[in-house]
């Protein structure tokens, strides 16, 4: 029998937070970006937008997965 101690983590801690707000506002793309709680919420009217907000995010080597929920259709 073997045992394996994991550590997770909830939520994005407020550091990481403001890294992830001035990276999105350094592209100059018309996004918003706001801190709510342990996430980010991004936000914005074209589409096009928000999917290379998601891709610079996704470029960037923050250390940590993202989730992007809600992303509408």
């Amino acid at each position: 029998m073997l045992r394996q101690v994991v550590t997770t983590t909830n939520g994005i801690d407020v550091e990481t937070a403001r890294k992830i707000v001035k990276l999105v506002k350094d592209t100059k793309l018309k996004v918003q970006a706001a801190i709510q709680g342990d996430g980010v919420r991004i936000s914005g009217k074209q589409r096009d937008d928000l999917q290379e907000a998601i891709h610079t995010l996704k470029e960037a080597d923050l250390g940590l997965p993202l989730q992007y929920v809600n992303y509408r259709e």
